[in-house]
């Protein structure tokens, strides 16, 4: 008498446990691009071999001289103020880390402004009507999206001897 083999199924049925791993791994790493700096860069002059971002130096004036290598751009949407530092400091290392990429060990910062890219508003009311007099209550809250820009050219500056 012959046995006839059950087939395994290619794919395995996914189990709870399974499902609430990667929840906990997806929803994190939705929120950490959705805070991230979009970037782009044209190049401009000849790239170099990469070099770490902390030895990229930040001008914000030119130097005397040196060689453009590209135009880079940074932006951040953030909920916070218009002038926060903090996304000011995350654009400008996002900036050295593209210079770094191309080989420039300098970065002249240009221009950076901010720009409202959604404002959402609501608000509530009650009034309250007595023989006495009336009393209204109202609430109202809104919340800006901010888009922060950076634009700076990625630099070469010979050594000095």
């Amino acid at each position: 008498m012959s046995r006839r083999r059950r087939r395994q199924p290619l794919l395995r049925p996914r189990h709870r446990q399974s499902r609430v791993v990667e929840r906990a791994f997806t929803i994190p790493l939705v929120a950490l691009l959705a805070a991230c700096a979009a970037s782009s860069r044209i190049v401009t002059g000849t790239p170099r071999a990469p070099i770490p971002p902390n030895e990229v130096r930040v001008y914000t004036s030119a130097p005397a001289s040196f060689e453009e290598i590209a135009v880079l751009n940074a932006s951040k949407k953030s909920v916070s103020s218009a002038g926060g530092e903090r996304a000011i400091q995350k654009m400008i290392e996002s900036l050295k880390a593209q210079a770094a990429l191309l080989g420039a060990n300098g970065l002249l910062l240009e221009d950076f402004s901010d720009a409202q890219a959604l404002s959402l508003g609501t608000g509530a009311a009650s009034d309250t009507y007595t023989h006495n007099g009336s009393i209204s209550l109202g609430l109202g809250g809104s919340l800006g999206i901010i888009k922060k820009t950076a634009r700076a050219r990625a630099i070469f500056l010979a050594p000095q001897p």
